[in-house]
């Protein structure tokens, strides 16, 4: 004679399923905002950064080109030396400059590699938000059948006979959690 499965955790399933839902809520704008931020970034570098250390390496060289023209003048003129003020100017100027090389350098070797630094991690978010769009919302359905179906078990009537002779007999956890077309396989 068949015996009935205490099933008593079909709030545990729907609280899991309730959790994942809210998961699959925040999951998805995050990964869309790591995704955007990393566009940003890049256009942040292209259109901002580069053209404007251009600029600053151009006004810097100028500067550097008066400052020099004002020191050469100096040491052309009567005075026979140039003052330690022009001196110290041109000294700025070419630390200045140099600052400018350093930095777009800096951001050609940034445009160089900053597709290889992010497409491997931009490819692991990709996977991650298929798995959000596809595999979660299939869990979560096939979560919805699990719990109707053990709702419907749970209020099935005891089988015909004395309930007190055949004691309820709880179900392994992985057995009420597996497709009934499953079940019968084994």
């Amino acid at each position: 004679m068949p015996q009935r499965a205490n099933i008593t955790s079909v709030e545990a399933i729907q609280a899991f399923r309730t959790n994942l839902l809210i998961y699959l809520g925040k999951a998805r704008p995050a990964l869309d905002e790591a995704g955007s931020e990393v566009m940003r970034v890049r256009l942040w570098l292209e259109t901002e950064r580069r053209p404007y250390w251009r600029k600053e390496f151009l006004n810097r060289s100028r500067r550097l080109e008066d400052a020099e023209s004002a020191l050469f003048s100096a040491k052309m003129s009567s005075f026979s030396e140039a003052s330690a003020a022009q001196q110290a100017s041109v000294q700025k100027a070419r630390r200045a400059v140099a600052e400018a090389e350093d930095k777009l350098r800096s951001i050609k070797r940034w445009q160089r590699d900053y597709e290889n630094r992010t497409d491997p991690l931009l490819k692991q978010l990709e996977k991650l938000g298929n798995v959000l769009a596809m595999e979660v919302p299939n869990a979560v359905a096939y979560l919805n059948e699990v719990i109707d179906t053990l709702q419907k078990y749970a209020a099935m009537p005891a089988p015909a006979g004395d309930p007190a002779a055949a004691p309820p007999q709880e179900l392994e956890p992985h057995e009420a959690l597996r497709p009934e077309a499953e079940k019968g396989r084994s």
